[in-house]
């Protein structure tokens, strides 16, 4: 049995220009429908949702069957819990709320067995090897992993070029929401100010050839967004579109 290929991981390290979805509701039926309408790439988002390790891992297994790549975003980047996740057979992170490279340093260390980093060695037990059915697991399995930081404050921006230096950072996303809230304009990330913040992020992961992410949930700011050099594009959220949609039909039949 071989480990499976992360045939994403190598579009976008070639420039290939992804869509995917924020996945929120924690409901297999909608990891169904998520991962079955034709997106790049599913995120199931543990940081702001009520995900827990268990129902990420379900999660993730319901949506094997299917084409789109499955991310996983932790509600930190805790080794301990980034540990469990490897061994359940996540091969594609985003780790929120990343702040300088000393930091990114623990987390490109914590994905990768010694000597290179600190993961422990305990894959056989798990989902990753197959339950040790992939012989060559511990020898092969960074090749295939995914790791995408959050860069969302100011600090975070200052430290961007630090960042985006280091070996084993596959790419970097930025967050407008919370990076509005920590310029100074909480709610407004479409603001000015805060887009032309973003599109200097961008430029700058992509000048050092990392998968260059961003969240852009309206379809000027995903042209914007795109034509800024970002790759790697959160363009809706499942959750979102069923609370707008069925506002808008209780609207149209509702009068009072």
């Amino acid at each position: 049995m071989e480990l499976p290929r992360n045939r994403l991981k190598e579009k976008l390290q070639s420039g290939y220009v992804s869509y995917g979805i924020w996945h929120g509701m924690v409901d297999t039926y909608a990891a169904e429908i998520c991962a079955g309408a034709g997106f790049d790439w599913v995120m199931i988002d543990g940081e702001h949702t009520p995900f827990d390790f268990r129902s990420m891992l379900i999660h993730a297994q319901v949506m094997a069957a299917h084409e789109s790549a499955v991310f996983v975003r932790p509600p930190i980047g805790d080794p301990v819990m980034l540990k469990q996740l490897l061994d359940a057979g996540i091969q594609n992170f985003l780790i929120p709320m990343v702040e300088s490279a000393e930091q990114a340093k623990e987390l490109v260390a914590a994905i990768h067995y010694p000597p290179k980093g600190k993961r422990g060695v305990g894959a056989a037990l798990g989902r990753a090897s197959q339950w040790a059915r992939i012989p060559d697991y511990i020898k092969t399995a960074a090749k295939e992993l995914c790791l995408i930081l959050q860069v969302e404050s100011v600090k975070g921006m200052k430290e961007l070029e630090n960042i985006c230096q280091l070996d084993g950072v596959d790419g970097v996303f930025i967050g407008p929401a919370d990076l509005a809230a920590s310029m100074g304009y909480p709610g407004e990330q479409v603001r000015d100010e805060v887009r032309e913040e973003v599109k200097r992020g961008l430029h700058i992961i992509k000048s050092h050839n990392k998968i260059t992410g961003v969240l852009a949930f309206s379809e000027p700011y995903i042209q914007e967004y795109t034509e800024a050099g970002a790759n790697y594009i959160a363009i809706c959220s499942d959750s979102l579109m069923l609370a707008e949609s069925s506002s808008n039909m209780a609207r149209k039949y509702v009068k009072e």
